[in-house]
């Protein structure tokens, strides 16, 4: 259930996303987003690419609860997680540049797409939150790319407040957000009107500016994935289980 769906225009390539259930996502749609993502970076005539998700409600409501519930071993909560994962790493290895289009919530993986992206535009509708502690996990392995967005402060403040909405405004002003817009109108003219400039560019100068933008990150190839692991334990916990169980209520 869900869909991923690549349309390419010109040299610019928009990434769209779906699921019935907020936009979240199990995990055949997280492999399908990382192979999309792997298959743009190969493809020479794109030089920009989009990450949005279909509706006018969330952005994205993170893993998909009903798959977390059938986790019945460490494996495969494991293999679930790190599936953001490979989402994450694929976006950062990505010698494209990649603008988040967050037009609504966004929740625990969720958030970390959006700090994934290189430049984001989201509207006063925009509002984040990372809910996992109260489930009995913990944001492990998009804390690399939210804290490098945010910065451990602001992320601590997220994690340890997992029933408290932040505002669109105290994502700008942490940097989640590069910019932020009344309506989502605004925010597509604004959007369309800056991949047309930006993918005017020389191709070469964005590839090598990505680079510099994701220094340092080259250890997230193993760290994302012993995060991973620490998720695929936690999520086995009667507490996570029951935890869920009153979240689908």
């Amino acid at each position: 259930m869900g869909t991923i769906e690549t349309i390419i225009n010109g040299n610019i390539a928009t990434l769209l996303f779906f699921h019935p259930s907020s936009n979240s996502f199990p995990s055949t749609l997280l492999q399908q987003l990382t192979n999309e993502i792997n298959a743009l970076s190969k493809n020479d005539s794109v030089s920009i690419i989009v990450l949005k998700s279909a509706g006018t409600g969330a952005f994205c409501a993170g893993a998909s609860f009903d798959e977390l519930l059938s986790v019945s071993n460490y494996e495969e909560g494991s293999r679930f997680f790190s599936g953001f994962a490979n989402v994450i790493n694929a976006m950062r290895k990505c010698p494209k540049l990649i603008i988040g289009r967050i037009h609504g919530k966004a929740v625990g993986g969720g958030v970390g797409l959006a700090s994934a992206c290189d430049y984001s535009f989201a509207t006063i509708k925009s509002e984040v939150k990372l809910s996992e502690i109260a489930i009995g996990i913990g944001p492990f392995v998009i804390e690399p790319a939210v804290s490098r967005k945010i910065g451990k402060m602001a992320m601590s403040e997220m994690t340890l407040n997992p029933t408290a909405w932040k505002s669109s405004k105290w994502a700008f002003e942490k940097g989640l957000f590069s910019e932020v817009f009344e309506t989502i109108e605004d925010l597509d003219i604004r959007l369309e009107e800056y991949t047309k400039e930006l993918s005017s560019y020389n191709p070469d100068a964005l590839l090598e500016m990505k680079k510099v933008l994701w220094e340092g990150t080259s250890h997230w190839e193993s760290l994302l994935y012993e995060r991973a692991a620490i998720s695929g334990r936690l999520v086995l916990s009667d507490f996570t289980k029951n935890a869920l169980e009153k979240f689908k209520k």
